[in-house]
């Protein structure tokens, strides 16, 4: 069981499938708060990158070492005292178990949206690594954050201020400490 939240986080990871705005929003999210933005997606080994580009959906055993990264940059953060917004699909449980390893001070956004308008803003995209054919298997591996995992969960049909002043709200702070 991960230890309780504490009030402020030191890392905000906001999460869900191609195209459902994780860049974009954490962003503004991390611009918003006066924190460091991080896109996992940097963290891929070129094979990941190249494997995507080809249209072929990842193995676990492929995201092993991305996942380990990712955690590592968390703890270092944390360690450094510092603050991000991380982009990161994380789609299933266990994946965020790797991130998270039970540290209180990481804080998931799921960013919650239908197949139908991800599938339109995967379409409009242009040189992303991440083709829209493989919107299906994103969501097929799609575990949703439970009560347990604490998510702060807001829904993407709206514009990305709203969903920021959304995700801001549900944080446990003062209106104070946002800038």
């Amino acid at each position: 069981m991960p230890d309780e939240p504490r009030a402020w986080p030191s890392v905000l990871i906001v999460m869900g499938v191609s195209g459902s705005g994780k860049s974009t929003i954490a962003e503004a999210l991390a611009q918003r708060l006066g924190w460091v933005y991080e896109d996992a997606d940097r963290f891929h080994p070129p094979g990941n990158v190249a494997k995507m580009r080809a249209g072929q959906p990842l193995t676990d055993a492929d995201r092993a070492p991305w996942l380990q990264a990712i955690a590592d940059e968390i703890d270092r953060i944390a360690a450094a005292k510092d603050h991000a917004v991380i982009a990161c699909s994380a789609l299933k449980r266990s994946y965020r178990d790797v991130l998270r390893h039970g540290r209180g001070d990481v804080r998931l956004v799921y960013l919650d949206g239908d197949r139908q308008l991800i599938a339109a803003r995967l379409a409009a995209r242009q040189d992303h690594f991440m083709p829209p054919g493989l919107l299906d298997s994103q969501f097929a591996t799609l575990q949703v954050p439970l009560a347990d995992e604490q998510p702060i969960t807001v829904a993407i049909d709206r514009p990305v201020e709203a969903i920021v002043e959304a995700i801001l709200r549900k944080l446990p702070c003062s209106e104070k400490e946002v800038s």
